[in-house]
């Protein structure tokens, strides 16, 4: 009530000072705006942060397409970041209608609260006391210039307001629709006094964003060819899923194969995997299983096309499934093998849970990596498994760390190796290739923000240009995907050179054969260094930290200072230069491969024999689970 005195006083004051009804709320709503004008230009600047990180999301959604946890919480640090209120816009709104609620009441006593007893309600030929609802004849057009201004006022908005001109076309039809829509409403139900503040505050509002524009002028501040880059990518990846809706055929198998799955009871071993290139990482493990033991290993994969469907009809006691994330979900929940193995970390975090119906399920952890889990990965991720397997020492003082400082007792490490590095070598062995006079240099980048790509590809595949060698630039097929028409210009302006762009994937080429490879911070270097015991150049581009809590463990992380165990680090600066190292590099071959072996065997545990260890492990698991079954009996 205190606040409708007060604005009934603010009204008293309007009319004192131009003694007319009409223009008297005119002018309370022009002092409304103004004393609204700190909010409103609270709003302008909240806006603009959000146009401004626009890009920066875009490109977080194409990153992690699909993935809806991952981006809501990679969405909230950039929001934290950039000190960004997603609430914001909805402030001038509530004070409007709580302004506006008190304009009600106060037209419908003007007398009491502007103190005139025979007040003229006249004003442009309408009666203010009018209703058009209840008065009919021309009090029609009040609500017809309601909506009018309301109109207007979303018109100019989508094209002034910095965050609503950047709306998808359904949102902007949408609001126009309903700010149109309850404007008649509010127009035709209420006073025409009502109506003519509403009708100046949506006037008023088209004049406060265009003075805004001038004095916080969003142009200054966001960066809209980026952003019209990285909505055009969305767009693109947006479209491609569209056509890769699954088919009758999928849904129909993976409907068949969910319910084949809970048929079979007494299920002893799973391993899931999130797409056809997974299987590498069990390979070694899973055929000495096979080959030793009658143990039935039932295969989860989220890939209608993955090749363990074609390899176990030729294995009796392999079982695969193809069931897609969404209806995982569910099956991990029904979980109720005793052992689960995974190379997909944040079980239990997000929306992958563990069983819910058996509580005693042993759930292993395995790498696809042999870098360092603490800084490529997110923290907590490995937290929820019973078991992690670790490739070699330093992992493994990392996890030793990682259970001490987080309180993670019951954790188990257990030192496996890297089964997938071991079947590397041995195909290495196998196809090792007599030496070439043709040297071969291979750029494998990483797909991450600022790699080699983004950053100095040109300037690297300058210095090269012209030499004795042969250069493969071989990128991410993710990075491919998105900048098709980019790597297509770069094959013409390298055509009839030493300089190959590959973006056919389906070329036999291997990074193996090459005498060197040139990435950045990706994985494939230690596996190349490892395999070949050939030198690998990392370029020093910004680093991809998972985790930012990674140093309170206190244990440097494996991929900071092994690169320069395997070969040399260039920084992007220097890269320009880098023709020298390369050729310095290549003739001492042998320098690196004393490092590389030493680097190798202190680093890697089980070296040959990875598979056979996590298999044991494996069969131990479960026979300790049978055992506990037998007793309980």
């Amino acid at each position: 009530m205190l606040f409708v005195d007060f604005l009934g006083w603010i009204m008293k004051q309007c009319y004192i000072v131009v003694n007319n009804y009409g223009l008297a709320i005119i002018l309370f709503t022009l002092v409304s705006k103004i004393v609204l004008l700190p909010i409103s230009i609270w709003v302008q600047k909240n806006s603009i942060k959000m146009v401004k990180m626009q890009p920066e999301i875009n490109r977080l959604r194409i990153k992690y397409f699909g993935d809806k946890d991952t981006i809501a919480e990679e969405e909230s640090k950039i929001y934290k970041t950039y000190k960004y209120n997603p609430f914001a816009s909805l402030i001038p709104l509530i004070a409007q209608i709580v302004i506006l609620l008190g304009v009600v009441e106060i037209v419908k006593n003007p007398g009491l609260y502007i103190g005139v007893e025979n007040l003229d309600f006249n004003f442009l030929g309408f009666n203010l006391s009018w209703i058009a609802a209840e008065n009919g004849g021309i009090a029609i057009w009040i609500p017809i210039i309601a909506g009018l201004s309301a109109l207007v006022l979303c018109v100019g908005q989508n094209i002034m307001n910095p965050l609503q001109a950047e709306q998808s076309k359904w949102n902007k039809y949408g609001m126009l629709i309903l700010s149109v829509g309850l404007s008649v409403y509010l127009g035709t139900f209420v006073t025409a006094g009502v109506a003519l503040y509403w009708i100046a505050s949506n006037l008023m509002a088209i004049i406060q964003q265009w003075l805004l524009n001038i004095f916080i002028n969003p142009k200054k501040h966001v960066d809209y060819q980026a952003l019209d880059e990285s909505r055009k990518e969305l767009k693109e990846l947006k479209d491609i899923s569209k056509t890769h809706k699954r088919t009758k055929e999928q849904i129909k198998k993976e409907k068949a194969d969910y319910k084949k799955f809970f048929a079979i009871t007494n299920k002893k071993l799973v391993f899931y995997s999130e797409s056809n290139g997974f299987y590498k990482y069990y390979k070694g493990i899973i055929e000495y299983i096979l080959k030793n033991t009658n143990i039935v290993v039932h295969y989860i994969t989220s890939d209608y096309n993955d090749d363990i469907f074609e390899l176990a009809k030729t294995q009796k006691h392999l079982k695969p499934y193809y069931i897609e994330e969404k209806k995982l979900i569910t099956l991990m929940m029904k979980m109720d093998a005793d052992v689960v193995v995974m190379t997909m970390p944040d079980i239990d975090n997000y929306h992958i849970k563990r069983s819910y119906i058996k509580k005693d399920i042993e759930y292993i952890y395995l790498p696809h990596g042999i870098d360092s889990l603490n800084l490529t990965m997110r923290k907590g991720s490995m937290d929820n498994y019973d078991s992690v397997f670790v490739t070699g020492k330093y992992q493994r003082e990392e996890c030793e760390k990682t259970n001490k400082i987080y309180h993670l007792e019951n954790r188990k490490i257990i030192d496996l190796g890297y089964p997938l590095l071991d079947d590397m070598i041995s195909n290495y062995k196998k196809s090792k290739k007599k030496s070439s006079k043709e040297k071969t240099i291979m750029i494998a980048p990483s797909w991450q923000k600022d790699n080699i790509i983004d950053l100095c590809l040109d300037k690297i595949l300058l210095s090269l240009k012209g030499e004795s060698y042969k250069v493969i630039v071989r990128p991410h097929p993710q990075q491919v995907r998105h900048m098709k028409d980019a790597f297509e210009k770069m094959k013409e302006k390298y055509t009839g050179t030493n300089i190959e762009i590959q973006t056919d994937f389906s070329k036999t080429s291997s990074v193996f054969n090459a005498d060197l490879l040139i990435t950045d911070w990706s994985g494939i270097g230690y596996e190349y260094a490892f395999t070949t015991e050939k030198p690998v150049i990392s370029i020093d581009t910004p680093m991809k930290i998972m985790n930012p809590e990674y140093k309170k463990i206190k244990v440097k992380p494996f991929n900071i200072w092994a690169r320069e165990e395997i070969g040399k680090v260039i920084k992007v600066k220097d890269v320009e230069s880098i023709n020298s190292v390369v050729k310095e590099m290549l003739k001492n071959p042998k320098k690196y491969q004393k490092k590389i072996s030493s680097l190798k065997k202190d680093s890697m545990y089980n070296i040959g024999n990875s598979e056979k260890v996590g298999a044991e492990y494996i069969i131990n698991c479960i026979q300790e689970k049978i055992k506990e079954r037998r007793n309980q009996k």
